[in-house]
C-alpha cells in the first residue's frame, strides 16, 4: 500500500515537474494581424502576420453565441466540464477506429485540437499523446473561454486564412457576430478538412460537410429538423472576399507607428470613410488626365479625424502617396489667416478699403488670377474674391516672418524652396509656400473655433487638447467667418445654401499644379485637394472649378445641422484712420519722401513698465507716437481709445497687472505696435 502511495506521489510529483519544465508555448496565438478600427471598432483594414497569414485576433464575445454552441454541440459536448481530454469520446474513437479498421472520429476536444493549434506537428500518435498532456496542461493555466479565444484565433480556413473572424470575412463578407444557421454550420465544419471544404475550389464538397453538421446537430437536438432543413437551402459562397480596405494610407502609416499585432483604434467614422472613398473614385472617373483627389473631414468641437482619403486609387499609378500629408502649395488658401492676423493688429478693418491696382513690391509685381484689376475694393471684398494685389499690400504690411512665424506657430509645417532665400518673402501669401492638406484643415477648423488652432486626433487613445493655440482674437475669427460665409458657393449649391452655412476659400497654385478647397460649417471642416501626384501642370483646374464642388458634396455626405446661433456679423464702417490702407509700396514712392512713418516712442515694444500710484490711485500710462501723417489711433488690446496728435496722445490706465499689445495708426493708414508688461507698486 505505501509502495503504490509512493509511486502514485511521484508520479504526480514527476507530472509537475515536468510540467513546469515543459510548458505550453502559448506564443502562436499572440502572433496575429495588425487591426486598425474605426471609432466603433469596426474593421478598417488588416494587415497580414509576418508569415503571411490573415489571422484575426478573436474571443467568444466576437462571435455570434449560437455558432459557439453549435460548435461544442459537434465537436466536444463535454466541453464545459472536462480536464482537457474527454476519456469517453476517446475510448469511442478508439473502438470505432478497430471495429472498423479506419479512423471514424478523432475523439479530439477542443482543447486537444487548441493544443495542436498551438503547436502544429504531423498527426501520429506520438503526436495525439502529446497533445493529450498539453491539453492538460492548458487546462490547469487557462480558463474555458481562454482555451476557446486562442481556438477561435487559430482555426484553419483554407490558404492563409486563420481564425473565424478573418473566416467569416472572408468567406461571408461580414464580422461573425451575425450568422445564420448555414452560415454557422460551414464555420464549424471548414477547420477538419480546410483545404478540402473550401467554397471556391470545391463548393459542392462544401455544401455537403455543412449538410452533415446541421444534420448531426438535429439528431443530438441542438437544432430542430426545420431549422437544419431551412440551413441546408442557404447558398454556398462561391468566392473569397478581400478583407475591408479602408483608410489604406492612414492604416498604413499608423501600422508603421505600433508593434505587430496590434489593434489601433482610430478616430475614422467608417461609413463617411467608405462614403468618401467612393465620391473621390467617383470624380477621379470624370477627369481625363490622370488627376487624383484627397479628402479630410474633421469634427471641430474634438478635432477627431472622421475621413481621411489620402487618394481616389491606392492601387493606380503612384497611389501609395498619402496626399492628405503631401505638402503642396496651397494658392490663395492662406489669405484668410493674413486678414485675421492684420485685424488682430488693429490697423485693418473689413471695410478697409484697399488699392487693386497695378503695383510693385520691390522687384515683385503681382497680377490678379484673371490678369485684371479691380480699382478700390474693401478688404472683405478682396478676401472673397481673393485679389491678389491686396492681400500682397497687407502681407508688406504685416511682414512676412511674422505671418509665417504664426502659422507655424499653430502646429502648421511649412516647407519652402531650398532655391529661395532663408527669409520668407511676399510670394508666400500667393502659394510659394508647402502645406498639407491635413495642416491647412487644423487651421481652418481653429477659424472656426474662435482662431484658437488644436491638433487633429487620429487615434482615439490620443489625448485631447483642449486649450491648444491661439492664432486669432475671437473677434477676427468672427469675422473671418461672416467674410468667408459670403463666398458664393458652386453650382448648384448657391441655390440651397442656407440649408447648412458654409465658409470657405479655395485655391489655386502656379501653373495649375493644385487645386483647393477648405470649408467648414459649425460642427465640420473639410479640406478637398485636387491634382496629379507627381505635382506635373492640369491646365485650367482652378480651385474653384475643381475642388468646390467636391467639398460642397463631401458635405451632403454629413449628418444635418441645427441653424447655427451664432449671429450674421456686419462690420460696423471702420473709424476714419482705418479707412484706407495705402500700401508701402505707394507710401514709399519720391512724392511721399516728406513722410516719416509712424512709431511708438513710449512705452517701446518689450519693455516692462512701473505704473505710479498717487494715494489709492494708479497713475495712467501716457502713450507717446512719433511721425506718421494726421491725426492717430490708438488701440490697446483691441479696443480703440480714440484719435489724436502726435501732441495729445490718449493715456490708458490698465485695469491689472499683465502684457498689454499697443497698436498706433495714422490716417494714411501706417501703423506701429509694441507689446509691453506693466506692473504695479507693491
Amino acid at each position: 500500500m505505501r509502495a503504490a502511495l509512493a509511486a502514485c506521489a511521484l508520479a504526480a510529483a514527476s507530472a509537475v515537474v515536468a510540467d513546469r519544465a515543459l510548458p505550453p508555448d502559448l506564443s502562436r496565438a499572440g502572433e496575429t494581424s495588425t487591426l486598425v478600427v474605426d471609432k466603433d471598432d469596426r474593421l478598417l483594414r488588416a494587415f497580414t502576420t509576418a508569415d503571411g497569414k490573415w489571422r484575426l485576433a478573436a474571443s467568444p464575445a466576437d462571435v455570434d453565441p449560437r455558432y459557439l454552441a453549435m460548435l461544442q454541440a459537434y465537436e466536444d459536448r463535454r466541453f464545459a466540464h472536462h480536464p482537457g481530454i474527454d476519456p469517453l469520446a476517446l475510448l469511442r474513437a478508439g473502438v470505432q477506429a478497430v471495429t472498423s479498421g479506419r479512423v471514424v472520429s478523432g475523439g479530439s476536444t477542443l482543447t486537444m485540437q487548441t493544443a495542436r493549434l498551438l503547436e502544429p506537428r504531423p498527426r501520429t500518435v506520438g503526436a495525439k499523446l502529446i497533445e493529450i498532456g498539453r491539453a492538460l496542461q492548458l487546462e490547469t493555466r487557462l480558463t474555458k473561454d481562454e482555451i476557446l479565444q486562442r481556438y477561435l484565433t487559430l482555426a484553419p480556413y483554407g490558404g492563409n486564412i486563420e481564425g473565424v473572424r478573418a473566416a467569416s470575412l472572408a468567406w461571408l463578407g461580414k464580422e461573425p457576430k451575425r450568422l445564420t444557421l448555414g452560415e454557422a454550420a460551414l464555420l464549424v465544419v471548414m477547420p477538419q478538412s480546410p483545404e478540402r471544404t473550401r467554397p471556391d475550389r470545391d463548393p459542392a464538397a462544401a455544401r455537403a460537410a455543412r449538410d452533415k453538421v446541421l444534420r448531426v446537430l438535429a439528431e443530438r437536438g441542438a437544432i430542430t429538423a426545420r431549422e437544419a432543413q431551412e440551413g441546408m437551402q442557404e447558398p454556398v459562397p462561391a468566392r473569397r472576399l478581400a478583407l475591408p480596405f479602408n483608410a489604406p494610407h492612414l492604416a498604413e502609416t499608423l501600422r508603421a507607428e505600433h508593434p505587430p499585432g496590434a489593434r489601433i483604434a482610430t478616430t475614422i467614422d467608417r461609413a463617411l470613410q467608405l462614403q468618401a472613398e467612393q465620391l473621390a473614385a467617383r470624380e477621379q472617373g470624370f477627369f481625363a488626365d490622370a488627376g487624383n483627389v484627397a479628402i479630410v473631414v474633421v469634427e471641430n468641437a474634438t478635432r477627431a479625424v472622421r475621413a481621411w482619403v489620402a487618394g481616389a486609387d491606392f492601387h493606380g499609378e503612384a497611389g501609395q502617396v498619402d496626399l492628405v500629408r503631401a505638402r503642396r502649395s496651397p494658392g490663395s488658401a492662406l489669405k484668410p489667416f493674413l486678414y485675421g492676423l492684420a485685424f488682430d493688429e488693429g490697423w485693418l478693418h473689413p471695410e478697409t478699403k484697399i488699392a487693386d491696382v497695378a503695383t510693385r513690391f520691390g522687384d515683385f509685381a503681382p497680377r490678379n488670377f484673371d490678369r485684371g484689376y479691380q480699382g478700390e475694393v474693401t478688404a472683405r471684398a478682396a478676401l472673397q474674391q481673393s485679389l491678389n494685389v491686396p492681400a500682397v499690400a497687407v502681407l508688406d504690411r504685416l511682414g512676412p516672418t511674422r505671418f509665417v512665424q504664426a502659422l507655424m506657430l499653430s502646429g502648421a509645417a511649412l516647407e519652402f524652396d531650398r532655391r529661395s532665400l532663408e527669409a520668407p518673402s511676399l510670394p508666400v501669401i500667393l502659394g510659394g509656400v508647402g502645406i498639407s492638406l491635413a495642416d491647412l484643415t487644423m487651421l481652418y477648423a481653429g477659424i472656426a473655433e474662435d482662431g484658437r488652432a488644436r491638433p487633429l486626433r487620429l487615434r482615439r487613445d490620443a489625448p485631447e487638447d483642449g486649450i491648444g493655440t491661439r492664432f486669432l482674437e475671437p473677434a477676427s475669427a468672427l469675422w473671418l467667418r461672416e467674410i468667408l460665409r459670403g463666398v458664393t458657393p458652386p453650382e448648384p449649391y448657391a441655390q440651397r445654401s442656407g440649408l447648412r452655412p458654409i465658409a470657405y476659400k479655395t485655391g489655386t497654385s502656379y501653373g495649375f499644379r493644385d487645386a483647393l478647397a477648405v470649408g467648414f460649417s459649425k460642427r465640420w471642416t473639410i479640406g478637398v485637394w485636387v491634382g496629379r501626384a507627381d505635382g506635373t501642370p492640369r491646365p485650367g483646374q482652378y480651385g474653384r472649378t475643381a475642388a468646390a464642388p467636391i467639398l460642397f458634396k463631401t458635405f451632403d455626405l454629413l449628418p444635418s445641422e441645427p441653424p447655427s446661433p451664432e449671429p450674421i456679423l456686419r462690420a460696423p464702417p471702420p473709424p476714419r484712420a482705418l479707412a484706407r490702407l495705402v500700401p508701402r509700396a505707394v507710401a514709399d514712392q519720391p512724392w511721399r519722401d516728406d513722410a516719416r512713418g509712424v512709431a511708438i516712442l513710449f512705452p517701446p515694444d518689450g519693455a516692462t513698465v512701473e505704473l505710479e500710484r498717487v494715494g489709492d490711485e494708479l497713475v495712467p500710462l501716457a502713450l507717446k507716437a512719433e511721425g506718421g501723417r494726421g491725426r492717430l489711433t490708438w488701440i490697446v488690446d483691441g479696443r480703440p481709445l480714440g484719435a489724436g496728435s502726435r501732441f495729445d496722445a490718449p493715456t490708458y490706465t490698465p485695469e491689472s497687472e499683465g502684457f498689454l499689445r499697443l497698436v498706433v495708426v495714422d490716417e494714411s493708414g501706417d501703423s506701429a505696435h509694441a507689446t509691453v508688461r506693466v506692473v504695479t507698486p507693491r
